[in-house]
């Protein structure tokens, strides 16, 4: 399972790859799996401002992007 620094790494990694704006601090949310092991990262920047946010969503035993999105304001 990826730890939470390595989720945020990633995340600015997809998102300096995708040419969005990486903002920080960053916050993060774990989601655990109804059953079994496992679960997702939900990785947002610029947490506490308004503006430009960029959202990765990352599987947690993997580190695969599951979902990834971009506000610009």
């Amino acid at each position: 399972m990826i730890t939470e620094q390595e989720a945020i790494a990633r995340a600015k990694k997809v998102v300096k790859e995708q040419g969005w704006a990486w903002v920080e601090p960053a916050r993060t949310n774990f989601r655990r799996q109804w059953f079994g092991k496992g679960g997702k990262w939900e990785i947002y920047s610029h947490a506490y401002g308004l503006g430009a946010m960029a959202r990765v969503v990352l599987d947690a035993e993997t580190g695969e992007v599951l979902d990834k999105g971009y506000i610009s304001r």
